[in-house]
Protein backbone atom coordinates (compact mmCIF):
# COMPACT_ATOMS: atom_id res chain seq x y z
CA UNK A 1 0.00 0.00 0.00
CA UNK A 2 2.98 2.30 0.83
CA UNK A 3 3.99 2.08 -2.53
CA UNK A 4 0.81 2.33 -4.46
CA UNK A 5 0.17 5.22 -2.56
CA UNK A 6 3.91 7.23 -3.73
CA UNK A 7 3.09 6.09 -7.22
CA UNK A 8 -0.14 7.71 -7.06
CA UNK A 9 1.02 10.93 -5.61
CA UNK A 10 3.50 11.08 -8.36
CA UNK A 11 1.10 10.48 -10.80
CA UNK A 12 -1.24 13.29 -9.76
CA UNK A 13 1.46 15.66 -9.54
CA UNK A 14 2.66 14.62 -12.93
CA UNK A 15 -0.95 15.07 -14.24
CA UNK A 16 -0.92 18.32 -12.32
CA UNK A 17 2.27 20.39 -12.98
CA UNK A 18 3.13 18.25 -16.49
CA UNK A 19 6.91 18.29 -15.87
CA UNK A 20 9.57 18.13 -18.81
CA UNK A 21 11.62 15.68 -17.10
CA UNK A 22 11.57 13.79 -13.31
CA UNK A 23 15.05 14.03 -11.43
CA UNK A 24 16.39 12.40 -8.72
CA UNK A 25 19.24 11.93 -6.60
CA UNK A 26 21.14 8.52 -6.73
CA UNK A 27 20.80 6.20 -4.13
CA UNK A 28 23.02 6.03 -1.24
CA UNK A 29 23.58 2.67 0.19
CA UNK A 30 24.64 3.15 3.92
CA UNK A 31 25.05 0.96 6.65
CA UNK A 32 21.26 -0.18 7.11
CA UNK A 33 20.77 -2.42 4.44
CA UNK A 34 17.14 -2.10 5.15
CA UNK A 35 16.94 1.41 4.60
CA UNK A 36 18.26 1.15 1.55
CA UNK A 37 15.99 -1.20 0.05
CA UNK A 38 12.77 0.82 1.01
CA UNK A 39 14.28 3.97 -0.54
CA UNK A 40 15.10 1.49 -3.86
CA UNK A 41 11.20 0.58 -3.76
CA UNK A 42 10.02 3.83 -3.39
CA UNK A 43 12.38 5.15 -5.67
CA UNK A 44 11.13 2.65 -8.16
CA UNK A 45 6.97 3.82 -7.69
CA UNK A 46 8.45 7.40 -9.02
CA UNK A 47 10.17 6.35 -11.73
CA UNK A 48 7.35 4.27 -12.89
CA UNK A 49 4.44 6.63 -12.53
CA UNK A 50 7.32 9.29 -14.20
CA UNK A 51 8.06 6.45 -17.46
CA UNK A 52 3.78 5.95 -17.18
CA UNK A 53 3.27 8.75 -17.74
CA UNK A 54 6.19 9.55 -20.75
CA UNK A 55 8.45 11.84 -18.57
CA UNK A 56 11.70 11.24 -18.90
CA UNK A 57 13.57 10.74 -16.16
CA UNK A 58 17.29 11.49 -14.58
CA UNK A 59 19.63 10.68 -11.91
CA UNK A 60 22.40 12.71 -10.25
CA UNK A 61 24.89 11.50 -8.13
CA UNK A 62 25.24 13.16 -4.65
CA UNK A 63 28.63 14.56 -4.92
CA UNK A 64 27.43 15.74 -8.70
CA UNK A 65 24.61 17.59 -6.91
CA UNK A 66 26.48 19.26 -4.28
CA UNK A 67 29.24 20.10 -6.28
CA UNK A 68 26.90 22.12 -8.43
CA UNK A 69 24.65 23.59 -5.68
CA UNK A 70 27.82 24.41 -3.67
CA UNK A 71 30.69 24.02 -5.41
CA UNK A 72 32.20 21.37 -3.59
CA UNK A 73 31.41 17.86 -3.60
CA UNK A 74 31.20 16.82 0.11
CA UNK A 75 29.64 19.93 1.39
CA UNK A 76 27.22 19.66 4.23
CA UNK A 77 23.41 19.38 4.43
CA UNK A 78 23.65 23.02 6.41
CA UNK A 79 25.85 24.42 3.32
CA UNK A 80 23.12 22.81 0.78
CA UNK A 81 20.30 24.53 2.84
CA UNK A 82 21.94 27.94 2.49
CA UNK A 83 22.80 27.63 -1.21
CA UNK A 84 19.34 26.24 -2.16
CA UNK A 85 18.49 29.80 -0.14
CA UNK A 86 20.59 32.10 -1.97
CA UNK A 87 20.14 30.38 -5.65
CA UNK A 88 16.07 30.55 -5.27
CA UNK A 89 16.37 33.92 -3.81
CA UNK A 90 13.70 31.92 -0.76
CA UNK A 91 12.90 34.22 1.97
CA UNK A 92 14.40 31.49 4.42
CA UNK A 93 16.05 28.41 4.33
CA UNK A 94 14.02 24.74 2.99
CA UNK A 95 12.59 23.56 6.56
CA UNK A 96 14.42 20.44 6.33
CA UNK A 97 17.60 18.97 4.70
CA UNK A 98 15.05 16.72 2.50
CA UNK A 99 13.32 19.42 0.98
CA UNK A 100 16.76 21.36 0.63
CA UNK A 101 18.03 18.03 -1.12
CA UNK A 102 14.94 18.10 -3.46
CA UNK A 103 15.49 21.52 -4.27
CA UNK A 104 19.49 21.12 -4.99
CA UNK A 105 18.62 17.73 -6.96
CA UNK A 106 16.29 20.75 -9.42
CA UNK A 107 19.14 23.11 -9.49
CA UNK A 108 21.50 20.65 -10.47
CA UNK A 109 19.08 19.33 -13.43
CA UNK A 110 18.40 22.50 -14.40
CA UNK A 111 22.02 23.74 -14.57
CA UNK A 112 22.68 20.44 -16.57
CA UNK A 113 24.83 20.05 -19.47
CA UNK A 114 23.65 20.77 -22.81
CA UNK A 115 25.64 17.93 -24.32
CA UNK A 116 24.57 15.56 -21.28
CA UNK A 117 21.26 16.44 -22.91
CA UNK A 118 22.24 15.59 -26.44
CA UNK A 119 23.90 12.76 -25.19
CA UNK A 120 19.95 10.79 -23.79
Amino acid sequence: MRLLTIYEGVRELIAEHEPDAVALEESFVGADARIALSVGQARGAVLVAAAAAGVDCTEHAPARVKQTVCGYGRAEKGQVQRMVKLILALDDQPGSSHEADAFAVAICHALGSPLAEVLR
